[in-house]
């Protein structure tokens, strides 16, 4: 069984072209990605699950690459069981045989049901397939809901999601209307959850290609800004998962260690190994 720090912080996803250069060395074969992202973190979020169910064979795969003992992956469910809902019953099974290397490991983390901006609300009783979701998933598994308008930011959602223990996550967002801005700790199920999407508002709405989102540098000053909440959420839950989704070249690895250093968690001349000009893959 991996360990529990208190607090993991890592990137949404690791498996991307446009890291190789700033992130991964030239040459370096994909295959050993997961491997040289886990030398600096002990944490990832697994997002290619939203888009087709994984087999157990993916999974085992990469297990192997990390140490179990210490490193935990948090595992997004797949888009039939959040957006595309018709086809929920027919998936949850093959899912849950999918994930069932990493829990006989004792590196699942947690599961993320990102829910849409545009979720229902109105008519169709969301709450009732959030209810839905959490029957159709082992109690030992932790599952984590993210919402992504304002609107469920109310005192009685929150007591839903703790009385179903669905974790609540805790978002940052460009400032535009009906995103979330406040800057929430909520804990519903004794475990933290906070994602970072970057503030890109211009790209958030109108773009050519959706990772353009994602295209965002935090400053210091607006990571500090977070450093509290987070701080005083890892106190109050069993562990606390941070996760940086602005992925464009890289730049969420990069805000990762930033956001490790304002909460004490990396020495200030900590030279991560994309930046240390002696590593030898860089060679």
């Amino acid at each position: 069984m991996a360990t529990a720090p208190a607090l993991r912080i890592g990137t949404s996803g690791y498996s991307y072209r446009d890291w190789v250069g700033p992130i991964y060395p030239k040459g370096l074969p994909p295959k050993e990605w997961l491997g040289y992202y886990a030398r600096e973190f002990d944490t990832v979020e697994i997002n290619s699950t939203y888009y087709r169910v994984p087999s157990p064979q993916m999974m085992a795969a990469l297990v192997r690459k990390v140490d179990p003992q210490r490193f935990v992956f948090a595992v997004k469910v797949p888009g039939e069981m959040t957006h595309n809902r018709g086809k929920f019953a027919e998936t949850v099974s093959p899912f849950l045989a999918g994930i069932g290397p990493m829990r006989d490991a004792g590196c699942l983390g947690t599961l993320l049901a990102q829910f849409p901006y545009s979720l229902p609300r109105e008519g169709e009783d969301a709450l009732a397939h959030l209810g839905r979701l959490r029957e159709a998933i082992p109690d030992e598994i932790p599952v984590h809901v993210e919402f992504r308008h304002t609107h469920w930011y109310r005192p009685e959602v929150v007591d839903f999601l703790r009385d179903q223990n669905l974790g609540f996550v805790n978002v940052d967002l460009p400032p535009l209307p009906n995103l979330p801005q406040e800057k929430t700790g909520i804990v519903t199920n004794g475990i933290g959850y906070f994602r970072f999407h970057g503030r890109n508002a211009a790209k958030w709405w109108q773009h050519a290609e959706a990772s353009e989102r994602y295209d965002y540098l935090y400053s210091d000053q607006e990571l500090a800004e977070w450093v509290p909440t987070i701080e005083r959420t890892a106190r109050a839950s069993r562990t606390t998962f941070v996760f940086m989704n602005n992925c464009h070249m890289g730049k969420s690895v990069r805000d990762a260690v930033k956001l490790l250093r304002h909460l004490q968690l990396r020495d200030p001349d900590h030279v991560p190994p994309w930046d240390a000009t002696d590593d030898p893959l860089f060679g």
